[in-house]
């Protein structure tokens, strides 16, 4: 087979059972726990740890729920030790790959940071993929943000749920309140793990306040 027939095939879609529902899923909407030797599940967000795994779907309330009916005994086959944080762990490692992600499209060129090259970034050009909005932002930038975004006749996916802190730390700089993240395969990852973060935290804290208000 030439490199080029390798390189055009694409991957398969696997499927899983997850061990709450019974259902069956792809990949990208589980999670995975692998069985460390002491019989501790640990949690293997990028599905590579060795052994045999369990799969879970990407729910906060199905977590927990599986770690309190004892149910990764059954997909183990044996007596195994959950930890009552298991929700927690996932979420924070979700957290941790997301911006790790916005890290890579900054380095990559694909995302722009600051409040006037996000407005900008909004206005015109190619078209963006997300806006990344401070969960600690202040109203009157975003409001400001939302208005470029509407004259410009988009309707963004927002996440709103980093503190500016931790978007600066990912990001090389002190901190970051307004960004917007470019089309490219950063936004691919990215918006697969927000997906699955959302089953954990409301994504974007600001919208579902306004939206209950």
């Amino acid at each position: 087979m030439s490199r080029g027939a390798r390189k055009g095939r694409v991957k398969p879609v696997r499927e899983r059972r997850c061990v709450a529902t019974g259902d069956t899923a792809t990949e990208g909407e589980l999670l995975r726990v692998a069985l460390a030797p002491d019989g501790t599940l640990v949690p293997d967000l990028a599905a590579r740890l060795p052994g045999r795994g369990a799969w879970v779907r990407a729910d906060r309330t199905l977590v927990d729920q599986a770690v309190k009916k004892r149910l990764f005994n059954r997909a183990f086959g044996q007596e195994v030790k959950a930890p009552d944080d298991l929700a927690d762990r996932f979420e924070a490692l979700l957290a941790e790959r997301a911006l790790s992600m916005l890290g890579l499209a900054r380095r990559a060129g694909r995302l722009a940071a600051g409040f006037d090259a996000a407005k900008i970034a909004l206005s015109g050009g190619p078209d963006p993929a997300w806006r990344i909005e401070a969960s600690d932002a202040a109203r009157d930038g975003r409001a400001k943000l939302d208005r470029a975004e509407r004259g410009a006749e988009r309707d963004l996916p927002v996440a709103g749920c980093f503190a500016a802190e931790d978007l600066g730390a990912a990001l090389g700089r002190s901190a970051v309140v307004h960004a917007v993240l470019g089309q490219g395969p950063e936004a691919v990852s990215f918006s697969g793990v927000m997906a699955r973060l959302a089953g954990f935290r409301i994504i974007d804290p600001a919208r579902s306040d306004a939206e209950d208000g």
